[in-house]
C-alpha cells in the first residue's frame, strides 16, 4: 500500500537542543511494506506471519529513492487526524522520537492508508495490502507534479502525456497552432499560460477545466473568443485573462458573463468596440486595453469600479452634436413583445423561441432609465472622465487626456429630454 503526499518528518528532540523544523514538506511516497522472502528466511522466524515478521512504514523521496524505514508494531503512540478531510494527519512514533506530519494527499487514500497503520501497529497480519521494499522510480514523483514550465519547441513532450496532478502549466514560444487536448485533460488545473505561440482558435471544452482560475494567451492569432467558453463553467472559476498582442475586433455580448473576473487584459488587438454589457462585470479591478481602434465607450462602462485603467492609444472620437434617432412609433410587436420579456425578466431560450430571437433579446441596449430597447432608441453621446470609475488612469492619449466619449441609449423620447442636459 503507498500513499502520496507531502511529507515532514519531525524530531521531538529539536526543541531540546534549541533547534526548529523547516515546516514544509517535500513530495514523497509513503508504503507501508513487509520485510521479503529473503529476509524472512535469514530471520528463521516462524508463527504467524503478522507477527513474526512485523510491517514498517517505507518514506521514500526524490534525494533517497531506497527510504527510510520505521517499525509500527506497538510504535505508534498517537494518530492526529482532525484534518484529516484535507488530506493532512500526523503520525507520532516512539522510536525513534519523531512526527511524521502528512501533507496534500487524497483524504480518501490518506483514511485506508492510517486504518492499515492502525493495523500494524496492533501486530494484525495486513499483508494482503503490504508491497514489498523496492526503489521508488523517478516516474512514480512526477506523476504527482503540480507546476510544469515549457519554454521552447524542443521541450515539449510529444510522446509521453502531461502528469494529471498538474495545477499550473506554462507552454509557451512552443510554435503551438492549436491548444494540446491533451491539456484539456487536466481536471486539477488552475492556471494555463499558452502565451507567444501560434493559437487561432480555442476549443469550447477549455470550459470543462472547472478549476481554471488564470488563462494567459498573451502573443498568439486568435481571431474571437467564443460564446460557449463564455457560457462554460469558467463564468465561476476564471479570475484572470490575457488576451493581448491577438487579431480580436469584438467579444460577445456573453463575455460579460464571466463575472468572477478581476484582471482582463486586451492590449493591442484590433477592437473596435466594448461588450456593451461590459458593466455586469462587477468584479472587475484592472482592465487594460491599450493600442485598440475603439471609437466609443458603451454607457455601462459607467458601472464599472476598477483600481486600474489603460485605454491609451484609441481611436476615441468626438461626441457628436446631434443624436442618433431609430423611433418607432407605435412600437412593433416584436419591439413591444421584447421589451416586456426582458422587463418582467421572462425566462426563455433556443427551446422557447427561435434562435435568432433569442440573440436579438440578449443584445438589447439598456436604456438610462434601466428599461430595454431593441430597434427603436435614440443614441447620444457624452464624455465621460475616466476618473469617476477607476483609481489609476492611463492617459488615453499624448495630450494628457483622461476623458472618453460615451455611447448612450434611450428607450423614448421622454428620457432623452430629461437627460439631454448631460449630452453634447
Amino acid at each position: 500500500m503507498k500513499l502520496h503526499c507531502d511529507v515532514e518528518v519531525v524530531s521531538r528532540h529539536l526543541p531540546c537542543l534549541g533547534l526548529r523544523n523547516r515546516g514544509k514538506g517535500v513530495r514523497a511516497v509513503l508504503s507501508v511494506c513487509q520485510q521479503t522472502p529473503d529476509c524472512r528466511a535469514q530471520s528463521g522466524a516462524g508463527g504467524k506471519r503478522g507477527s513474526a515478521h512485523p510491517a514498517f512504514l517505507l518514506v521514500a523521496t526524490l534525494k533517497d529513492k531506497r527510504g527510510t524505514s520505521y517499525e509500527l508494531k506497538d510504535n505508534i503512540e498517537q494518530f492526529f487526524t482532525k484534518f484529516m478531510d484535507e488530506g493532512k494527519a500526523t503520525v507520532r512514533l516512539k522510536k525513534p522520537p519523531v512526527d511524521i506530519c502528512v501533507s496534500k494527499a487524497n483524504s480518501s487514500a490518506l483514511k485506508c492508508f492510517l486504518s492499515a497503520l492502525r493495523l500494524a501497529h496492533k501486530g494484525c497480519d495486513v499483508d494482503a495490502q503490504l508491497s514489498t521494499p523496492t526503489p521508488v522510480k523517478t516516474s512514480e514523483f512526477e506523476k504527482f507534479k503540480t507546476k510544469m514550465a515549457i519554454t521552447s519547441k524542443k521541450d515539449y513532450p510529444l510522446s509521453k502525456n502531461f502528469p494529471y496532478s498538474l495545477e499550473h502549466l506554462q507552454a509557451s514560444n512552443c510554435e503551438l497552432v492549436r491548444v494540446d487536448m491533451r491539456m484539456l485533460c487536466l481536471k486539477n488545473l488552475r492556471k494555463l499560460d499558452l502565451s507567444h505561440n501560434h493559437i487561432k482558435k480555442l476549443p469550447a471544452t477549455i470550459g470543462d477545466l472547472i478549476h481554471l482560475q488564470v488563462l494567459n494567451l498573451n502573443n498568439n492569432r486568435l481571431e474571437s473568443f467564443s460564446v460557449a467558453l463564455c457560457q462554460s463553467t469558467l463564468q465561476k472559476s476564471l479570475r484572470s485573462l490575457d488576451l493581448s498582442k491577438n487579431k480580436i475586433r469584438a467579444l460577445p455580448v456573453q463575455f460579460c458573463q464571466l463575472q468572477e473576473l478581476t484582471d482582463l487584459k486586451l492590449d493591442d488587438n484590433e477592437l473596435i468596440r466594448f461588450p456593451f454589457k461590459i458593466g455586469q462585470l462587477t468584479n472587475l479591478r484592472f482592465l487594460s486595453a491599450a493600442r485598440n481602434k475603439i471609437p466609443f465607450l458603451p454607457s455601462e462602462f459607467k458601472n464599472l469600479s476598477l483600481e486600474y485603467l489603460d485605454l491609451f492609444g484609441n481611436t476615441f472620437e468626438q461626441p457628436k452634436f446631434l443624436p442618433v434617432i431609430k423611433l418607432q412609433l407605435p412600437l412593433t410587436l416584436l419591439e413591444s413583445s421584447a421589451r416586456t420579456i426582458l422587463y418582467k425578466r421572462l425566462p426563455y431560450d433556443s427551446h422557447l423561441i427561435p434562435f435568432h430571437l433569442c440573440q436579438d433579446l440578449d443584445t438589447a441596449k439598456i436604456c438610462v432609465c434601466g428599461r430595454f430597447c431593441l430597434n427603436s432608441f435614440i443614441q447620444g453621446t457624452a464624455t465621460m472622465n475616466l476618473h469617476s470609475i477607476a483609481h489609476t488612469v492611463v492617459l488615453i492619449d499624448k495630450m494628457g487626456g483622461t476623458e472618453a466619449p460615451v455611447t448612450s441609449y434611450f428607450c423614448s423620447l421622454a428620457c432623452y429630454v430629461n437627460s439631454s442636459d448631460t449630452l453634447k
